[in-house]
């Protein structure tokens, strides 16, 4: 399989850096991460790399060569005037005759390529995207997928203040059949994300691969800042999905949100004090952070699953604001006790995924590849406690109501609210 590296911008955001090399050739813990793309495709098998070039093409090619003595082959086509993410392409699309790989030359990225091309064919895709949730999705191109993973909708910025998304960033990542080329016009500027996926959705089918891998642009000071000291902290290896990571768990109503006591409005949700701190500071730390949540008003038939869908996007939307992000968000949307008017029968079940039950946890644990033995679920509720008692994972109570649980909790930390006890997780990991 070939891959198609787009290094051709000018990379002005990241100032004077970048009049002297092309942006892709910034260092990082000694390696260009154009050299880091090439050394994780040849980690996975893939040798076959062709350099999309523009400015400063030279340095690129003056380091590289032909590839040889990095393990790979490297070809290069220079593209005369600026033709975005899609008119090199375009240029070349007779050497693009079965699928093949597409990344931005910015993006400082280590992740498993095997699982991701393994999806893409499984899908039958024309263009799988690699999307995952950041810490400023207000300002990024967000993307709306299906139960299936099927891409439905594309949001560019700026978004639409009445609105809730979900967060999830086209990384910079895809993998494409040469039936997307037949979409791209020769010799015309134009950017995947904004002016062709868009229009293709209907007539062709795009998915979207959610990770909580590492993949992050440079392209401004701060985000090269940043890289770099994930870089130096062992982070961005750490994060690849053949390594396990470990997992905070987190409960929604009380924990994350007031609870009003069967929230079904969207209206309703509101952010708790300092939630979005919490959530940051699992964010810069190694731990994933995943909310499991029963939803049983759906099963009762007084919220519908469209509901449930703009609570969590509010949910999401309102975190972002704030510069947190969830890596994932399972709920189990079954109840037991029949007898209620307008109840969906078919959801009327004893299940395996409502807590105390664990298999929300352990869907996570097959998407995530988690590491339970030290991983921590957090909620206000007995419930919360003994789903973690049934994992097998570390469990802290937030105090409020405290006094009416009546089973022994000895082995559960206790903490005042979801900061606290996030504090007292990292503090002590």
């Amino acid at each position: 399989m070939k891959t198609l590296i787009l290094a051709g911008g000018k990379g002005t955001r990241i100032g004077k850096t970048t009049r002297k090399i092309p942006k892709p050739m910034i260092k990082i813990g000694g390696l260009s991460v154009l050299e880091h793309q090439i050394n994780l495709l040849k980690r996975y098998g893939i040798k076959e790399i062709i350099i999309l070039t523009g400015h400063l093409a030279e340095v690129i090619e003056k380091y590289f060569k032909n590839g040889k003595d990095f393990g790979v082959n490297i070809t290069y086509f220079k593209e005369k005037k600026p033709l975005g993410t899609t008119g090199g392409l375009k240029e070349i699309e007779n050497k693009l005759m079965e699928d093949f790989i597409v990344v931005y030359g910015d993006i400082m990225l280590d992740m498993d390529i095997a699982r991701l091309l393994v999806f893409h064919k499984s899908k039958n895709s024309v263009c799988t995207t690699v999307l995952h949730p950041n810490d400023h999705p207000h300002d990024s191109d967000l993307v709306e997928i299906d139960n299936n993973q099927k891409i439905i909708a594309f949001h560019p910025k700026p978004h639409d203040e009445n609105k809730y998304f979900r967060n999830l960033v086209n990384a910079g990542l895809y993998v494409m059949s040469p039936k997307i080329l037949k979409y791209i016009k020769k010799g015309v500027k134009a950017d995947f994300g904004k002016d062709i996926f868009p229009k293709i959705i209907k007539k062709e089918a795009l998915y979207g691969y959610n990770t909580a891998e590492y993949l992050k642009d440079i392209g401004t000071p701060d985000r090269l800042a940043k890289v770099r000291k994930d870089y130096r902290s062992g982070k961005i290896r750490q994060f690849n999905r053949e390594n396990k990571r470990r997992a905070i768990f987190l409960d929604r109503d009380g924990a994350i949100n007031y609870d009003p006591g069967d929230l079904s409005d969207v209206n309703d949700f509101k952010l708790l004090p300092n939630v979005a701190k919490a959530i940051k500071l699992i964010n810069s730390s190694e731990y994933l952070t995943i909310v499991i949540t029963n939803q049983p008003m759906i099963a009762k038939g007084f919220m519908s699953f469209k509901d449930l869908d703009q609570i969590h996007k509010k949910m999401e939307t309102l975190l972002g604001l704030k510069g947190a992000k969830l890596d994932g968000v399972y709920f189990c949307p079954h109840h037991p006790e029949k007898g209620f008017d307008g109840e969906m029968p078919e959801l009327k079940i004893e299940c395996r995924c409502r807590k105390p039950k664990t298999g929300m946890i352990f869907e996570a644990v097959k998407e995530y590849n988690i590491d339970l033995a030290n991983s921590w679920i957090i909620g206000n509720s007995e419930r919360d406690v003994e789903t973690g008692i049934n994992a097998k994972i570390k469990t802290i109570l937030i105090k409020k109501n405290q006094q009416r649980f009546e089973k022994c909790l000895f082995n559960t930390k206790k903490a005042d609210d979801l900061y606290s006890a996030v504090k007292s997780i990292i503090k002590n990991s």
